[in-house]
């Protein structure tokens, strides 16, 4: 396995230097998708799903506990894990300590079917039995969710429906699960969205925030977000016009973060045919974005995560092309859009690398990624 980058960065433009240290997790060889979240009382919680010895797989998490990670939990196995990188499963904490997961299937011999499901669990130990978080039972699309606490104990799951295959036109949709994982509303947001490009919901000071690839009869394919206010949708804005035209979906979407009404979004997108990373600003709970900042210094690939400092300033991680391979970035931003020095965490493939994920923690911001070019294992580093 190639060695970590051990990099000391100069000092950003709001005064942040990074350390780059690999920190062993609990996962074991075989090991993908791996995402972050964070427990009620906001300890660290890391996602990944695992191969078994017997060939199936398993859905798994860890809670960092100060230097140390708790012992690996299950929470669902024996399941057909859609193993996509853009599918990744995803865990929320309610404000009472329930957590809910969610993540997609897809069918053994099945071509273009994915269902989604959830489950909670009181103690983080028995979980309930996978619930199917949609209506429509057909053979199509149901995934590249996304989930966040909404109301009283309960959590909302965004994910795309391509009722009539990729060719569309796709739906961005809701459903609300209780806590105890029951369905107990599902709606349509947007009737015409990018087929496979991941979902990305927050929670603001108003309510809730949804970033998402839009899609128009033009094939232009730029960014757009949705807001819930009052116990009503808002209209989809977009948040910056790129006019990237594109006749095919680049499974490669948003990110957000938001502290309150501080909000940050990056994105990928290659208009004017120039790749780049962006991340836009807002303060108002995403009724307004700043003018967007390039993040990228390179070709991009993007496959973008984004967090949030208690500055109201952001980092941002991403992939891009590198000499003999590819790398994943980490770069901050404030919130005045000054973009401070980049980190390079790893080299590697993009197909090794994955989607990685950075999470904000106190006084530790973290990465995970799926494995090097020589071991499929979910890698976690710690910047300082």
């Amino acid at each position: 396995m190639k060695t970590f980058a051990l990099l000391i960065c100069g000092l950003s433009a709001y005064g942040q230097s990074f350390k780059v240290e690999p920190v062993a997790n609990p996962s074991n060889v075989g090991s993908i998708q791996s995402n972050w979240s964070v427990t009620h009382d906001g300890k660290p919680l890391l996602s990944w799903v695992e191969t078994e010895k017997d060939g199936s797989y398993t859905l798994k998490y860890a809670v960092r506990n100060g230097a140390q990670w708790s012992q690996p939990r299950v929470i669902a196995t024996h399941r057909e894990f859609f193993r996509q990188p853009a599918e990744l499963p995803g865990m929320v904490a309610l404000s009472d300590g329930t957590l809910m997961a969610h993540w997609v299937e897809m069918p053994e011999g099945a071509d273009d079917a994915e269902f989604l499901y959830v489950t909670a669990s009181k103690d983080g130990v028995t979980w309930s039995k996978p619930v199917m978080a949609h209506k429509d039972k057909s053979m199509v699309q149901h995934g590249l969710a996304s989930m966040a606490a909404s109301g009283n104990k309960e959590a909302s799951v965004m994910w795309l429906e391509a009722l009539k295959g990729e060719d569309g036109p796709v739906s961005l949709k809701r459903t609300v699960v209780n806590s105890q994982a029951a369905v107990i509303k599902e709606e349509t947001i947007d009737t015409d969205v990018c087929q496979c490009c991941p979902t990305a919901i927050v929670n603001t000071a108003k309510g809730l925030l949804v970033a998402y690839r839009d899609h128009t009869k033009e094939d232009i394919r730029d960014i757009s977000v949705v807001r819930f206010e009052g116990g009503k949708w808002s209209e989809a804005k977009n948040i910056n016009p790129d006019k990237w035209k594109l006749n095919a979906c680049p499974t490669n979407a948003a990110a957000a973060a938001a502290k309150g009404n501080q909000v940050a979004i990056s994105w990928f997108t290659a208009s004017q045919g120039n790749p780049r990373v962006q991340v836009v600003f807002s303060s108002d709970g995403g009724v307004t974005f700043s003018k967007p900042v390039v993040v990228s210094t390179g070709r991009a690939f993007g496959y973008t995560s984004i967090a949030l400092d208690e500055q109201g300033g952001a980092l941002v991680s991403w992939i891009e092309q590198a000499q003999g391979g590819d790398k994943i970035l980490v770069r901050p931003v404030s919130a005045n859009g000054s973009a401070g020095a980049v980190t390079e965490v790893m080299q590697g493939t993009r197909r090794a690398l994955g989607y990685p994920k950075i999470l904000h923690n106190g006084a530790d911001n973290w990465v995970a990624w799926a494995g090097s070019e020589t071991e499929t294992k979910v890698q976690t580093v710690r910047l300082k």
